[in-house]
């Protein structure tokens, strides 16, 4: 079969629905105590000074790698809860920005693989983060299942905490951490999620991709494989054009007109596809970044609907 024709092996919406559905029993049956720091991590190399309050949180769920958060509440609380998770280099990222347009933001490092004393590198795998070959080698039960179960478990604990309104949930990010941010809107559809940011975003229309770099761990885990079939279903569970019949709330796009990593190409596919209220910005000689034009469009996108 050839690669246009092994991604028919997509899998059906219904399967989609299935695989969100075994992260969430997962979440609930996996206790993760979760920790506020008081040592912070600070080191001159860092460079990150702590505003008051912030603080970073551990995560240590049961049989799985502990991992952190960097909790950022709001000045005036209750307030509503922004969650930010990182590309693929997964860094830590504060938003001091948002925090004082009045929401509490929790960035979420899944995985383990960055601390608060910078990332943790004995869990690379030949120079990167596994965590895309790990989800098409495992079938989907690995990789971004834990990911997203991480991300699930520690989003659970902040919107117990006093400061957040209960059912008031929004998500961002850019390249992984747009893709990223879509695929959590999705796992919490029904579940008090009020709309999504994603500046370019990875994990966006895979056959569409073969000449595009962030790609390329997909690309060589396909041709590697004896199983086709199997590694297309896997990319298929999280590639967002999947997720698309969940994704019937506001939606804010960003694309680079000099991108080729996350090209515009796949994300105006998935612009054209979802169903609810919609933007999307094309950035003109915009490389792949965290684009300068993205956070004050994804506040006005969280002032209108967060």
């Amino acid at each position: 079969m050839s690669e246009k024709n092994l991604s028919s092996e997509y899998p059906a919406k219904e399967e989609v629905d299935a695989w969100l559905d075994s992260i969430w029993r997962t979440v609930e049956v996996t206790p993760c105590p979760a920790e506020i720091l008081t040592d912070q991590g600070f080191t001159h190399n860092l460079g990150i000074r702590h505003t008051p309050g912030y603080q970073y949180v551990r995560f240590t769920p049961d049989s799985m790698s502990e991992f952190f958060g960097y909790w950022q509440p709001a000045r005036s609380t209750p307030a509503p809860l922004l969650v930010h998770v990182p590309g693929y280099g997964a860094e830590m990222s504060a938003h001091p920005d948002l925090v004082a347009a009045g929401f509490n933001v929790l960035h979420i490092s899944p995985l383990g693989y960055s601390t608060p004393n910078g990332a943790d590198e004995s869990k690379m795998r030949n120079g990167n983060w596994p965590v895309l070959p790990d989800t098409l080698l495992s079938g989907g039960s690995e990789g971004y299942f834990l990911w997203l179960a991480n991300c699930a478990m520690a989003i659970r604990w902040a919107l117990e905490q006093v400061e957040t309104l209960p059912d008031r949930v929004s998500f961002f990010g850019t390249s992984q951490g747009g893709g990223g941010a879509l695929l959590l809107a999705s796992l919490f559809h029904g579940r008090g999620v009020r709309c999504v940011a994603a500046d370019v975003p990875f994990l966006t229309d895979f056959p569409e991709s073969p000449q595009h770099e962030a790609y390329a761990l997909f690309w060589d885990t396909l041709r590697d494989s004896d199983k086709p079939e199997s590694i297309w279903r896997a990319v298929g569970l999280i590639d967002t054009l999947s997720h698309v019949h969940r994704l019937d709330l506001p939606v804010l796009l960003t694309a680079g007109g000099a991108d080729d990593i996350c090209p515009p190409n796949t994300i105006q596919a998935l612009f054209d596809r979802l169903p609810g209220t919609r933007s999307y910005t094309y950035l003109e000689g915009v490389e792949h970044r965290y684009t300068t034009q993205f956070v004050p469009l994804a506040l006005a996108w969280f002032r209108l609907f967060a």
